[in-house]
């Protein structure tokens, strides 16, 4: 028995060992896993995908990161770059700062940055509010959907925002991760969110960017311009109503919203969740099963047919069911809507915003069509405005700002004051039209025309084609403006630039070598606006 016991006693440290070798070959490779990422970040490889970073001209600034789409693009030449909105650290007493969160419609497009419906806001509360800071930090990108703004929305609550504003839906089937996308995975939340959270790790980058360069020699690579952004990321063309997919990008939506509602509102955050809109009267189905009874095309059909003889009730009705039935989903299906309603009624701090109600009363007999929207699903000027419009009111019913405005703005004079020069107008004109030469559009530019032979047109044309950044555009218009005696147009364009620029810092960076009328204009703009740092 005592020849046992000690035969027991030695073989301790043995077992000791043993349990420790095993431990470090289970642990070894994350160990070298989390020694590699280390000497990654020191060495500075790979990007980072924060979504703010410090302002680079000024640190007393957080701004959005230039690279903060790429972990929701399996390829990063398709992922998209939002705006370069400033906003102080140590938040200013005085201060609303507002948050926007969406797609493509949302920052804008074609008439980013100052026709987007946040600068409409934006211009709006300066001058109602003047004692007022108000920072407006548009956080939206082009090609993305609901997993984008909840990996965005979860990270705001920090940043003490008094509101936060959300616009997206038409790209839950088609945009990056989306159930009909070709960046598709699978439709597992948790799997999806841990891997949007690996494409963080700079070590996953470089297995990722080696792996991109063996397929690279086989594969071709697309352009990542918005029109073949389209097609390219369009997988699933045939997304038939109730089928399988379409109810799947239904609950992807709703499980992504529920929980960053869910959030922003244990955060007791106000939000203001919209309706989305689309052309219902003037665009026909992408892709109909078919022209036959019940078709996507036939209702259509009988759309055109009754809104023609004046019965609107039914031509609404038509226009509706060839929309929902339209098997290419860049329309958000009206569930999407549905949705939105019962978020806004769930929680007590997000705050329904009907925007498509508000665009069917600014269209003829109810039904909207391209008085208000370009194509499928963005924004004319004018749609824009009725945009910031819905927004605006949704904000003052909850009265986030508590203070009483010096002067009211009507929406028709708010369209008449908003400085959106003719180079915008242009740039969004000629951005639709390249955008509708290719799929599904498929419509060539007219043969007849003709850049407009103004230094509008010229400008114009080389920010839309990517020629020329949209800031030194002002720049050299402005200039033209002063130098030709254009003392009104080079005004709104001074307007324009200060609603870029709307922190007193970022804009005196920029602005150093205009002249002394522009510098002077926006120093006593801030000094109104109590913006002075």
């Amino acid at each position: 028995m005592k020849t046992n016991n000690k035969v027991t006693q030695s073989d301790q440290p043995k077992g000791k060992k043993l349990l420790l070798f095993q431990t470090l070959s289970v642990l070894s490779p994350f160990i070298i896993w989390f020694v590699l990422e280390v000497f990654l970040r020191i060495i500075n490889y790979g990007d980072n995908t924060d979504l703010f970073i410090k302002y680079p001209p000024d640190p007393r600034y957080m701004v959005m990161n230039y690279y903060a789409s790429e972990k929701f693009f399996p390829d990063t030449v398709n992922s998209t770059v939002g705006n370069q909105e400033i906003f102080a650290i140590d938040k200013a007493p005085n201060t609303i700062r507002i948050f926007v969160l969406g797609e493509s419609t949302t920052i804008g497009f074609p008439y980013n940055p100052n026709g987007s419906f946040h600068r409409w806001l934006q211009y709006r509360l300066m001058h109602e509010y003047p004692d007022k800071n108000f920072e407006v930090i548009n956080l939206s990108l082009t090609a993305v959907n609901s997993y984008t703004v909840l990996d965005f929305g979860k990270q705001l609550a920090q940043y003490k925002p008094d509101a936060v504003l959300i616009y997206t839906g038409h790209n839950e089937y088609y945009g990056a991760l989306g159930i009909g996308s070709t960046t598709y995975v699978g439709s597992n939340r948790f799997l999806i969110q841990l891997l949007i959270s690996l494409r963080e790790l700079r070590s996953v980058q470089l297995f990722k960017n080696a792996i991109d360069k063996i397929a690279g020699l086989f594969e071709h690579k697309t352009t990542g311009d918005p029109g073949s952004l389209m097609e390219v990321l369009a997988k699933k063309q045939h997304i038939i109503y109730q089928s399988k997919e379409y109810k799947e990008g239904i609950a992807q939506f709703d499980k992504n919203m529920t929980e960053l509602c869910n959030t922003l509102n244990a955060a007791k955050t106000p939000t203001f969740l919209s309706t989305v809109v689309s052309n219902e009267k003037d665009l026909p189905p992408f892709i109909s099963d078919g022209i036959g009874k019940g078709s996507a095309n036939w209702y259509y059909t009988q759309g055109q047919q009754a809104y023609k003889s004046g019965h609107y009730d039914t031509a609404k009705i038509d226009f509706d069911k060839a929309k929902e039935l339209d098997e290419l989903r860049f329309r958000a299906p009206e569930a999407i809507n549905t949705d939105i309603k019962k978020l806004a009624n769930d929680f007590p701090y997000i705050h329904l915003v009907d925007s498509k109600k508000l665009f069917e009363q600014y269209s003829p007999h109810g039904i909207v069509g391209s008085e208000t929207i370009l194509e499928h699903v963005h924004p004319n000027l004018y749609g824009y405005a009725i945009l910031s419009e819905a927004f605006y009111k949704a904000i003052q019913e909850q009265h986030i700002i508590k203070d009483k405005p010096e002067r009211d703005i009507s929406f028709d004079e708010l369209r008449k004051e908003m400085p959106i020069t003719h180079m915008d107008s242009l740039k969004g004109a000629y951005q639709m039209m390249m955008l509708k030469t290719g799929w599904p559009f498929n419509q060539p530019i007219p043969k007849d025309f003709k850049v407009e032979n103004s230094i509008s047109g010229e400008l114009a044309t080389k920010v839309a084609l990517g020629h020329m950044k949209w800031n030194a555009a002002m720049e050299a218009l402005y200039q033209y403006d002063q130098k030709n005696g254009d003392k009104a147009n080079a005004l709104t364009t001074a307007e324009g630039l200060v609603l870029q620029f709307p922190q007193t810092a970022d804009l005196y960076n920029y602005v150093g070598n205009l002249n002394y009328q522009l510098k002077n204009y926006a120093k006593q703009h801030f000094i109104t606006a109590s913006f002075l740092c």
